[in-house]
């Protein structure tokens, strides 16, 4: 179910999945109902509240929402990432090639968490200052973040005026293996959190060239694999 998993601050865990898990996400065409019950046995392996896990509906924009507790029926934020203020909520992002990157800084409630959508557009708008922006707002400080599979640089082939449209990003400008322009999603946000003074940690794998991972690029239509922060139960 996951294909990378491990620990921030403070007892937070930080997990991103594979397709062992299923398609997460309601958008794709998929049966609705399993759709549901996949995100329900989701939570039950991340040991969280029923119905507590907070996704969004993603639009490529650089917006961040700030959500606390279980959502009301039928409340979905309409964004590109989501902070947890003291990290009790349980936060998702999906993606299938886009980068899904979490967060946690310690704030004066306890861990403050988020979790951000970051593809070509919302990298370029601005996504991951925002949400460390928002973090730094709720009082975070000594933030981490962890970037999940995406498409790779050697394999993220893009029209050469896409490139150009990226050259403030440091670190974009790739070439695919079989030497075309390419973009290297990885490597911008990564230097760009960097540059915000925040630590990074890169988790392995190319959704293109990993089976294991769904790729829209690679499938489309396909489903969605999710990155998940949440606050691990305190045991007696």
């Amino acid at each position: 179910m996951f294909w990378w998993e491990g620990q921030g601050p403070q007892g937070i865990r930080v997990a991103f999945t594979d397709t062992a898990a299923g398609n997460l996400a309601l958008h794709v065409g998929d049966d609705s109902a399993a759709v549901c019950g996949r995100r329900s046995a989701l939570e039950q392996r991340m040991g969280v509240e029923p119905g507590s896990l907070r996704f969004m509906e993603q639009v490529h924009s650089a917006d961040v929402a700030l959500v606390d507790g279980k959502p009301a029926p039928g409340e979905v934020p309409v964004a590109d990432a989501l902070v947890s203020a003291d990290g009790s909520t349980p936060l998702a992002v999906m993606v299938a090639d886009c980068l899904p990157v979490l967060f946690a800084g310690t704030g004066p409630d306890g861990i403050a968490t988020a979790a951000a959508h970051a593809g070509r557009r919302g990298l370029l708008d601005g996504i991951l200052a925002n949400t460390a922006a928002a973090l730094r707002y709720a009082g975070a400080d000594g933030i981490q973040a962890w970037i999940g599979p995406g498409v790779c640089g050697n394999c993220y082939e893009v029209p050469g005026e896409m490139v150009s449209g990226a050259a403030h990003l440091p670190g974009a400008a790739s070439e695919t293996s079989w030497g075309t322009p390419a973009l290297d999603l990885p490597a911008a946000a990564r230097n760009q959190l960097q540059s915000l003074g925040i630590a990074v940690q890169m988790i392995p794998g190319c959704t293109m060239e990993e089976p294991e991972l769904f790729s829209h690029r690679r499938d489309a239509p396909t489903g969605r694999f999710a990155g998940i922060i949440w606050q691990a139960r305190q045991h007696p």
